[in-house]
């Protein structure tokens, strides 16, 4: 069978779309690409089932949508697995319709934490074939190719009663145009350690290597030993509607894959983008695994962690292992907020985690939030404050800012049906450019609060360590690009005067 993964060109006056492996979407003023880890799980296993597989990112690869086109045609496919999420749904259902006015006989499957949340909408606004609610793209794909080859092949029916009863995981059109549901996706059946190792070639790892902030040493790439957090129950969270059993390969699966990345690739920095990087004796594992392969000299670690998980002997084994960026999220200098939202509580420990990270000899960088229905604008100047201390006192290194945004299918959005805190359910506004939710700061003294956050390192002190730890040219390329990055979402968050566009361009539907 012929099977595209990838993107479709989204293009906009807004920016680039940050879609690919992101739990909270954003327009980006410059280009960063984050290499999609599920989607090329599922493009190297279909590929080792013998299928001919292609990659195809319109946005990474920067195509039009006429060069997206003529690939698209060109390779003649099957099935085309194709992510997307709640601010760019709408254009993705356009891009649907005219890919199938191309080539009418391609199955068309649609997956993402939206499309989890609300496949009947999907299915309704666009001729996608399939829904994929769920996250294991990888497993849930293989699953729906082997039932099509076992009742004949890409144009079977779903539908027909002589045909296997369709796998859990999808959503599709009856023949009576009623809309069918075989339950979210069971991933208890699959183990991540069955997996292969992903096939970098096939899914083009370079389009990531360098366009992307999270690397201080090109070329960089990216790792996911779980899937996803192992907490699980942010409320904000839009991953919690994909994975809602935290799974995770072994710490020798990881060692002997960073491995290869080091051998085959010349990789010098990775990332391992799981929710939250295993802890505990799992951590301590990897720790000394790195140590005694020699890996620590070779390459430069990074990985998402919840404050307060661990102690300083597990942060000094990190930094003694090669870890150096560590994004940790601390959402708001409020106990009450971190409660509402289900924070872990161990979380609430957030200055002296980023103190024991730091004195290891780790960068932290933290993940903020303004805007949420329940705090003041003094609540939100106290989560300046904190972070403004932080970088004074060299606890951080770096910072994001961001606004709440509700995203269907997770407890904050059904916490905000319920009170009457929506201000719209137009998906296209749901990219962090303005609030969504209901809240007691007037709209441009919010914006302004989120760029006060971006601006919270000027400090004297912060400031002087690093021009002081400049050794490099590549340390002062680093910085000049960080420069750039914060003066990008100074204007990404400047009042509310940004470019809306209520309709994709009429060249978004070019047939030919």
């Amino acid at each position: 069978m012929k099977i595209l993964i990838g993107y479709v060109p989204l293009e906009s006056p807004l920016g680039i779309p940050l879609l690919s492996q992101n739990r909270q979407f954003q327009w980006f003023s410059r280009p960063t690409y984050v290499y999609p880890m599920v989607p090329a799980s599922a493009a190297t296993l279909l590929k080792t089932r013998g299928h001919d597989v292609l990659w195809l990112d319109g946005i990474a690869e920067e195509l039009t949508q006429e060069e997206f086109d003529r690939r698209f045609l060109a390779f003649q496919p099957d099935l085309f697995l194709l992510e997307t999420k709640t601010p760019v749904v709408k254009r993705t259902w356009q891009k649907v319709d005219h890919l199938k006015t191309l080539l009418p006989h391609c199955r068309i499957v649609l997956c993402g934490d939206h499309a989890t949340a609300l496949p009947e909408e999907s299915l309704r606004s666009c001729k996608a074939d399939f829904i994929l609610r769920g996250g294991d793209y990888d497993f849930a794909l293989d699953e729906l190719v082997r039932w099509m080859s076992q009742n004949g092949g890409p144009d079977a029916d779903p539908n027909e009663p002589a045909h296997a009863p369709l796998p859990c995981g999808f959503a599709w059109h009856g023949p009576d145009g009623a809309i069918r549901d075989s339950g979210n996706f069971c991933n208890r059946r699959h183990s991540l350690a069955d997996l292969p190792e992903i096939d970098r070639e096939l899914t083009q790892w370079q389009l990531y290597s360098r366009k992307n902030g999270n690397f201080r040493k090109t070329p960089g790439t990216y790792t996911m030993v779980a899937r996803d957090c192992w907490w699980g129950k942010c409320t904000f969270c839009s991953w919690t509607t994909l994975y809602p059993e935290w799974r995770f390969r072994t710490p020798t699966q990881l060692l002997d894959e960073i491995g290869h990345l080091i051998e085959r690739y010349r990789v010098r920095e990775i990332f391992d983008d799981s929710g939250c990087f295993p802890a505990g004796a799992w951590l301590r594992e990897f720790c000394e695994g790195m140590v005694a392969r020699g890996y620590h000299r070779k390459v430069t670690l990074g990985c998402n962690m919840i404050p307060g998980a661990l102690d300083a002997e597990l942060y000094k084994a990190m930094a003694k292992a090669g870890f150096r960026f560590v994004l940790f999220g601390l959402e708001s200098a409020q106990s009450e907020t971190l409660a509402r939202i289900n924070k872990c509580p161990a979380a609430r420990e957030i200055e002296q985690s980023m103190k024991l990270a730091r004195e290891a000899g780790l960068l932290p960088h933290v993940t903020c939030m303004i805007g949420y229905p329940w705090e003041t604008a003094e609540d939100a100047r106290r989560t300046i404050a904190l972070t403004r201390k932080l970088f004074d006192q060299g606890y951080i290194a770096t910072l994001q800012g961001t606004i709440v945004i509700p995203y269907p299918g997770t407890p904050l959005f059904r916490e905000c049906k319920a009170n009457g805190w929506l201000r719209t359910e137009d998906w296209d506004r749901y990219d962090m450019r303005e609030p969504i939710m209901r809240c007691p700061v007037p709209d441009e003294e919010l914006m302004a609060l989120v760029r006060k956050l971006y601006e919270s390192f000027l400090t004297p002190r912060f400031v002087l360590r690093q021009l002081l730890s400049i050794r490099s040219w590549n340390d002062l390329l680093f910085l000049g690009k960080a420069a750039l990055r914060v003066a990008g979402h100074l204007l990404d968050f400047h009042a509310a005067k940004r470019p809306r566009q209520k309709k994709p361009a009429p060249t978004e539907k070019r047939s030919s």
